[in-house]
């Protein structure tokens, strides 16, 4: 198949060049349509996946820092402050209390724009 559509284009060429005509056939821009059509079929699945994945990424490393900063004022005897994420999409809970351990901190970081089966992550040594 591939030898005949290679064929019937190079006859299509030589044809033209006789002629004195320049540029593409209506089959060649066909061609070139349909392979940029197969591209963009690929290409938005693919995207897709990697905008979902970033949010992931985002929502657990928002966990991990609120984590951080929960167990380094405890460490430092202070009392944890509310952890402020710069999306307002994604909300942290289980602030530790004043006379809480290191070890039972556990930060759930939550993103609404995820499907409800990947919405809420979990990050800290208090989390089982």
């Amino acid at each position: 198949m591939r030898a005949t559509i290679h064929n019937y284009l190079e006859s299509a060429k030589q044809r033209r060049e006789e002629n004195g005509e320049k540029g593409f056939s209506l089959i060649e821009l066909i061609i070139v349509v349909v392979i940029l059509g197969i591209l963009v079929a690929i290409a938005i699945p693919v995207f897709g996946s990697i905008q979902e994945n970033a949010r992931i990424n985002a929502t657990k490393s928002v966990a991990a820092a609120a984590a951080t900063q929960w167990s380094a004022q405890l460490a430092n005897g202070e009392t944890p402050t509310e952890y402020k994420t710069g999306d307002t999409k994604i909300t942290v809970a289980g602030k530790p209390g004043a006379t809480a351990t290191i070890d039972s901190v556990c930060a759930t970081a939550t993103n609404t724009d995820l499907p409800a089966t990947a919405q809420s992550y979990k990050s800290g040594p208090g989390c089982s």
